[in-house]
């Protein structure tokens, strides 16, 4: 048999282990009490003419659109760049898509010496994500006793000439409240 290197560890293929971290999302989104309609469909484009396009998730009420990408480090410890190029196209989609959606990015959480992919896409390419556009991680591992989500947003300076990324983690769990925050700054500020 042979082995593909690329091949993540313990799914029976990447296409499997996408469809299972998108189910996850939208379990998570249903507890909270929103439900999420697979390959949601809506008009984007950058002038008038649109063209469909289907997100992983999403819904009209609320209006809200959801990728969800499952791209972990590579096994020797790198960025996976062909995989940032597929973020970088998900922030084009979700700026051409309509304004009144609220626009989450729901990653998988993978840490390399405790940087997550996540704050590392933030920290390199963070100049291509929309003002309106959350980054949310998912510890699906820790999932049945706790969830984290990291939700990045841009605050305004004080002059409005510039935004910085900022971390904030949710911790969902036994020990703690529901959706009881605990902010940090990400290390690159």
């Amino acid at each position: 048999m042979d082995i593909n290197k690329f091949q993540r560890i313990g799914s029976a293929s990447n296409t499997q282990a996408g469809n299972d971290f998108e189910a996850a999302a939208r379990a998570f989104f249903s507890k909270r009490g929103i439900s999420l309609v697979k390959n949601f469909s809506v008009p984007v484009g950058v002038g008038e003419t649109k063209k469909m396009h289907r997100f992983d998730l999403g819904n009209e009420n609320p209006p809200v659109l959801v990728e969800c990408k499952s791209h972990t480090w590579t096994q020797g410890g790198n960025m996976p760049s062909a995989k940032m190029t597929v973020w970088n196209e998900a922030m084009y989609d979700f700026h051409v898509a309509p304004a009144f959606y609220r626009k989450i990015f729901f990653v998988l959480k993978h840490s390399r010496r405790e940087v997550s992919l996540a704050s590392y896409y933030l920290k390199t390419h963070g100049h291509l994500v929309p003002e309106n556009v959350e980054l949310w991680e998912f510890d699906l591992e820790a999932q049945s006793r706790s969830r984290a989500l990291q939700e990045s947003w841009r605050v305004r300076s004080p002059v409005g000439c510039a935004s910085v990324p900022l971390c904030c983690t949710l911790t969902v769990g036994s020990d703690t409240k529901e959706d009881e925050p605990a902010c940090t700054r990400m290390g690159f500020l």
